[in-house]
């Protein structure tokens, strides 16, 4: 049985980080739909081990993350594990905006003008977020944008989903090793609204049971396989 740990709201613009146990599940739910959280996944004791986007979707064959795919860090392990997901489209190939974007697409507003709607980047989120944890600029990779859907199309030609998360849309993921987790409720790049209203997005944490012999994440492809094992190398 599942046992709650958190049960919060990231305010749209807001930003947070956490290290979170191998047994744990963080399930992030778009409360009113449209939402974009820009992520970031580093094994909690040794942060220079980070979630890798290219050994993630190469090693499952995959270009973008739903359920029953497993994030990898740049070390051939498994970081953690998507376990449910009612949106089914998660990007981790387009990035995150800029303070450049920002100011480009939804204008300038600072704290002191709009308070806590100020128009924040994801890049400057998460790079706060990231000072806490004794990391910076050199240690943003690639990121996951959850929510988002940007679709490729055949002349390889990449474009904005529009209404790909509905209110109440949720994804869990579940940590297979001990992972420091970044967040950033900001809206994507290639959103072409011109309107900045992010939306609240709810962040819910439980302890939950490691992955299983016969887990379907686990048994999804012999690279999952070979990643778990690694991943539980070290836990040992």
């Amino acid at each position: 049985m599942a046992v709650s740990i958190l049960d919060s709201n990231l305010p749209g613009g807001a930003s947070w980080g956490q290290s979170l146990p191998a047994g744990t599940a963080l399930t992030l739910t778009d409360v009113s739909g449209g939402a974009n959280v820009s992520a970031l996944l580093y094994r909690a004791s040794d942060p220079l081990e980070r979630y890798c986007m290219p050994d993630t979707l190469k090693a499952q064959h995959v270009s973008r993350l739903t359920d029953g795919v497993a994030l990898y860090s740049d070390m051939g392990r498994v970081l953690a594990s998507i376990t449910e997901d009612t949106c089914g489209w998660h990007d981790t190939i387009t990035g995150h905006a800029t303070d450049a974007i920002v100011s480009e697409r939804w204008g300038q507003a600072s704290y002191q003008e709009a308070r806590n709607d100020w128009h924040r980047s994801a890049r400057e989120a998460l790079l706060v977020e990231l000072a806490k944890h004794g990391l910076g600029r050199r240690d943003l990779v690639a990121n996951i944008n959850f929510f988002t859907k940007v679709a490729i199309g055949p002349d390889g030609a990449l474009s904005f989903a529009a209404g790909n998360s509905a209110p109440g849309s949720r994804v869990t993921l579940r940590f297979e090793l001990p992972t420091l987790v970044i967040l950033s409720n900001v809206p994507h790049p290639s959103n072409p609204s011109d309107i900045w209203a992010p939306g609240v997005v709810r962040i819910s944490i439980q302890a939950v049971a490691p992955a299983a012999p016969d887990d379907p994440v686990r048994l999804a492809c012999p690279e999952n396989e070979r990643g778990f094992a690694a991943s539980e190398a070290v836990l040992v």
